[in-house]
Protein backbone atom coordinates (compact mmCIF):
# COMPACT_ATOMS: atom_id res chain seq x y z
CA UNK A 1 0.00 0.00 0.00
CA UNK A 2 1.35 3.42 -0.93
CA UNK A 3 0.93 5.93 1.88
CA UNK A 4 1.01 9.65 1.33
CA UNK A 5 1.92 12.51 3.59
CA UNK A 6 -1.12 14.04 5.32
CA UNK A 7 0.34 17.53 4.93
CA UNK A 8 -0.99 19.88 2.28
CA UNK A 9 1.04 22.74 0.86
CA UNK A 10 -0.39 25.79 -0.87
CA UNK A 11 1.53 27.48 -3.69
CA UNK A 12 2.04 30.68 -1.71
CA UNK A 13 3.44 28.79 1.28
CA UNK A 14 5.85 26.89 -0.95
CA UNK A 15 7.22 30.01 -2.57
CA UNK A 16 7.62 31.68 0.80
CA UNK A 17 9.42 28.67 2.30
CA UNK A 18 11.64 27.79 -0.66
CA UNK A 19 12.35 31.29 -1.97
CA UNK A 20 12.22 32.51 -5.56
CA UNK A 21 12.81 30.06 -8.39
CA UNK A 22 16.18 30.29 -10.11
CA UNK A 23 16.44 32.00 -13.46
CA UNK A 24 15.34 29.81 -16.40
CA UNK A 25 18.07 27.84 -18.14
CA UNK A 26 18.29 25.74 -21.30
CA UNK A 27 16.78 22.76 -19.46
CA UNK A 28 13.83 24.51 -17.79
CA UNK A 29 11.25 23.18 -20.26
CA UNK A 30 12.66 19.66 -19.93
CA UNK A 31 12.30 19.80 -16.14
CA UNK A 32 8.72 21.04 -16.46
CA UNK A 33 7.90 18.20 -18.83
CA UNK A 34 9.69 15.68 -16.60
CA UNK A 35 7.57 16.65 -13.60
CA UNK A 36 4.34 16.75 -15.58
CA UNK A 37 4.73 13.52 -17.56
CA UNK A 38 6.88 11.33 -15.33
CA UNK A 39 5.98 12.34 -11.79
CA UNK A 40 2.59 14.04 -11.46
CA UNK A 41 1.04 11.56 -13.89
CA UNK A 42 2.21 8.70 -11.63
CA UNK A 43 0.60 10.09 -8.50
CA UNK A 44 3.17 12.33 -6.81
CA UNK A 45 1.28 15.50 -5.87
CA UNK A 46 3.02 17.03 -2.86
CA UNK A 47 3.54 20.57 -4.07
CA UNK A 48 6.86 21.38 -2.41
CA UNK A 49 8.47 18.24 -3.84
CA UNK A 50 7.20 19.07 -7.33
CA UNK A 51 8.51 22.62 -6.98
CA UNK A 52 11.98 21.39 -6.03
CA UNK A 53 12.08 18.91 -8.90
CA UNK A 54 11.05 21.63 -11.35
CA UNK A 55 13.93 23.87 -10.26
CA UNK A 56 16.84 21.56 -9.32
CA UNK A 57 19.33 21.33 -12.23
CA UNK A 58 19.47 17.53 -12.60
CA UNK A 59 21.63 17.91 -15.74
CA UNK A 60 24.49 19.18 -13.57
CA UNK A 61 24.49 15.89 -11.65
CA UNK A 62 25.12 13.61 -14.65
CA UNK A 63 28.32 13.21 -16.70
CA UNK A 64 28.67 15.87 -19.38
CA UNK A 65 28.66 13.28 -22.17
CA UNK A 66 25.10 12.19 -21.38
CA UNK A 67 23.77 15.52 -20.13
CA UNK A 68 21.15 15.66 -22.90
CA UNK A 69 19.55 12.55 -21.32
CA UNK A 70 19.41 13.98 -17.80
CA UNK A 71 15.62 14.33 -17.80
CA UNK A 72 14.83 11.02 -19.51
CA UNK A 73 12.57 8.53 -17.76
CA UNK A 74 15.40 6.20 -16.74
CA UNK A 75 18.43 5.76 -14.50
CA UNK A 76 21.78 6.87 -15.92
CA UNK A 77 25.38 5.78 -15.24
CA UNK A 78 27.56 8.20 -13.28
CA UNK A 79 30.75 6.12 -13.07
CA UNK A 80 32.25 3.75 -10.48
CA UNK A 81 29.46 1.26 -11.20
CA UNK A 82 26.86 3.67 -9.80
CA UNK A 83 23.79 5.35 -11.28
CA UNK A 84 21.60 8.39 -10.78
CA UNK A 85 18.10 7.10 -10.16
CA UNK A 86 15.19 7.58 -12.54
CA UNK A 87 13.45 10.93 -11.78
CA UNK A 88 10.24 9.18 -10.72
CA UNK A 89 12.11 6.99 -8.23
CA UNK A 90 13.78 10.07 -6.71
CA UNK A 91 10.34 11.69 -6.42
CA UNK A 92 8.71 8.56 -5.00
CA UNK A 93 11.39 7.92 -2.38
CA UNK A 94 11.33 11.59 -1.37
CA UNK A 95 7.53 11.49 -1.06
CA UNK A 96 7.64 8.29 1.00
CA UNK A 97 10.20 9.85 3.35
CA UNK A 98 7.72 12.71 4.05
CA UNK A 99 10.48 15.30 4.63
CA UNK A 100 9.78 18.38 6.74
CA UNK A 101 11.75 21.61 7.13
CA UNK A 102 12.85 20.91 10.72
CA UNK A 103 14.19 17.44 10.03
CA UNK A 104 17.71 16.01 9.82
CA UNK A 105 18.11 13.31 7.19
CA UNK A 106 20.72 10.59 6.65
CA UNK A 107 21.30 9.44 3.08
CA UNK A 108 23.23 6.25 2.34
CA UNK A 109 24.69 6.39 -1.16
CA UNK A 110 25.42 9.97 -2.22
CA UNK A 111 26.16 9.01 -5.81
CA UNK A 112 25.95 12.11 -7.99
CA UNK A 113 24.52 14.23 -5.16
CA UNK A 114 21.15 14.82 -6.85
CA UNK A 115 18.97 13.16 -4.20
CA UNK A 116 20.82 15.07 -1.49
CA UNK A 117 20.27 18.33 -3.38
CA UNK A 118 16.53 17.62 -3.55
CA UNK A 119 16.30 16.78 0.15
CA UNK A 120 18.44 19.76 1.17
CA UNK A 121 15.71 22.09 -0.07
CA UNK A 122 13.03 20.28 1.93
CA UNK A 123 14.79 19.68 5.27
CA UNK A 124 17.10 21.31 7.80
CA UNK A 125 20.23 19.25 7.06
CA UNK A 126 21.26 16.22 5.00
CA UNK A 127 24.11 13.97 6.10
CA UNK A 128 25.12 11.74 3.20
CA UNK A 129 27.60 8.85 2.99
CA UNK A 130 29.25 7.57 -0.19
CA UNK A 131 31.54 4.55 -0.19
CA UNK A 132 33.32 5.38 -3.46
CA UNK A 133 36.01 8.03 -2.81
CA UNK A 134 35.80 9.62 -6.27
CA UNK A 135 32.02 10.02 -6.09
CA UNK A 136 32.19 11.35 -2.53
CA UNK A 137 34.71 14.01 -3.53
CA UNK A 138 32.97 15.06 -6.74
CA UNK A 139 29.58 15.26 -5.02
CA UNK A 140 31.01 17.26 -2.12
CA UNK A 141 32.51 19.78 -4.54
CA UNK A 142 29.40 19.94 -6.72
CA UNK A 143 26.95 20.43 -3.86
CA UNK A 144 29.12 23.10 -2.27
CA UNK A 145 29.62 24.85 -5.59
CA UNK A 146 25.87 24.96 -6.19
CA UNK A 147 25.24 26.47 -2.76
CA UNK A 148 23.80 23.50 -0.87
CA UNK A 149 25.37 24.55 2.42
CA UNK A 150 23.15 22.27 4.52
CA UNK A 151 24.57 19.04 3.07
CA UNK A 152 27.50 17.25 4.71
CA UNK A 153 29.20 14.53 2.65
CA UNK A 154 31.26 11.73 4.19
CA UNK A 155 33.24 9.05 2.41
CA UNK A 156 32.72 5.77 4.21
CA UNK A 157 30.74 2.59 4.80
CA UNK A 158 27.02 3.25 4.81
CA UNK A 159 26.32 0.08 6.79
CA UNK A 160 27.77 1.89 9.82
CA UNK A 161 25.56 4.94 9.42
CA UNK A 162 26.62 8.16 11.14
CA UNK A 163 26.33 7.40 14.88
CA UNK A 164 27.74 10.69 16.17
CA UNK A 165 24.96 12.64 14.42
CA UNK A 166 22.14 10.18 15.21
CA UNK A 167 19.26 9.99 15.69
CA UNK A 168 17.89 11.05 12.31
CA UNK A 169 14.31 12.02 11.52
CA UNK A 170 14.56 10.17 8.22
CA UNK A 171 16.96 7.77 6.51
CA UNK A 172 17.03 7.15 2.76
CA UNK A 173 19.10 4.39 1.18
CA UNK A 174 19.86 4.64 -2.53
CA UNK A 175 21.50 1.23 -3.04
CA UNK A 176 20.02 -2.16 -2.20
CA UNK A 177 21.07 -4.12 0.90
CA UNK A 178 19.92 -7.73 1.20
CA UNK A 179 18.23 -6.58 4.40
CA UNK A 180 18.12 -3.25 6.18
CA UNK A 181 21.15 -2.94 8.49
CA UNK A 182 20.22 -2.91 12.15
CA UNK A 183 22.65 -0.02 12.67
CA UNK A 184 20.49 2.20 10.48
CA UNK A 185 17.28 1.21 12.24
CA UNK A 186 18.94 2.00 15.57
CA UNK A 187 19.95 5.46 14.26
CA UNK A 188 16.38 6.28 13.19
CA UNK A 189 14.58 8.58 15.63
CA UNK A 190 11.28 7.56 17.15
CA UNK A 191 8.57 8.87 14.89
CA UNK A 192 11.00 8.69 11.96
CA UNK A 193 10.89 6.85 8.67
CA UNK A 194 13.42 4.87 6.63
CA UNK A 195 13.04 4.28 2.88
CA UNK A 196 15.22 1.73 1.08
CA UNK A 197 15.28 -0.78 -1.78
CA UNK A 198 15.71 -4.16 -0.11
CA UNK A 199 16.66 -7.51 -1.63
CA UNK A 200 19.13 -9.13 -3.98
CA UNK A 201 19.25 -9.12 -7.78
CA UNK A 202 15.84 -8.84 -9.37
CA UNK A 203 14.05 -9.61 -6.09
CA UNK A 204 14.13 -6.09 -4.67
CA UNK A 205 11.27 -4.14 -3.18
CA UNK A 206 11.10 -0.49 -2.22
CA UNK A 207 10.48 -0.72 1.52
CA UNK A 208 9.39 1.73 4.20
CA UNK A 209 10.12 1.24 7.89
CA UNK A 210 8.34 3.52 10.34
CA UNK A 211 9.58 3.71 13.93
CA UNK A 212 6.68 4.62 16.15
CA UNK A 213 7.04 6.85 19.18
CA UNK A 214 7.01 3.75 21.40
CA UNK A 215 9.88 2.24 19.39
CA UNK A 216 7.79 -0.35 17.58
CA UNK A 217 8.57 -0.86 13.89
CA UNK A 218 6.06 -0.96 11.05
CA UNK A 219 7.37 -2.24 7.72
CA UNK A 220 5.66 -2.34 4.35
CA UNK A 221 6.65 -2.79 0.72
CA UNK A 222 5.69 -0.28 -1.95
CA UNK A 223 6.85 -1.55 -5.34
CA UNK A 224 9.42 -3.78 -7.05
CA UNK A 225 12.59 -1.87 -7.98
CA UNK A 226 16.08 -2.51 -9.30
CA UNK A 227 19.03 -0.72 -7.66
CA UNK A 228 22.76 -1.39 -7.62
CA UNK A 229 23.74 -3.50 -4.57
CA UNK A 230 24.75 -1.69 -1.42
CA UNK A 231 28.50 -2.11 -0.85
CA UNK A 232 30.25 -2.53 2.46
CA UNK A 233 33.85 -2.06 1.25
Amino acid sequence: MLRRSPHLFGAAAILAALGPAPAPDAYTSQRQRMVREQIESRGIHRADILHVLRTTPRHLFVPEGIRERAYDDCALPIGSGSTISQPYIVALMTDLLTPQKHQRILEIGTGSGYQAAVLAQLTEHVYTIEIMPDLAESSREKLAGLGYSNVTVRQGNGYRGWPEEAPFDGIIVTAAPAEVPRTLIDQLARGGRLVAPVGAGWAQNLTVIEKRVDGALVTYSVAPVLFVPMKSK
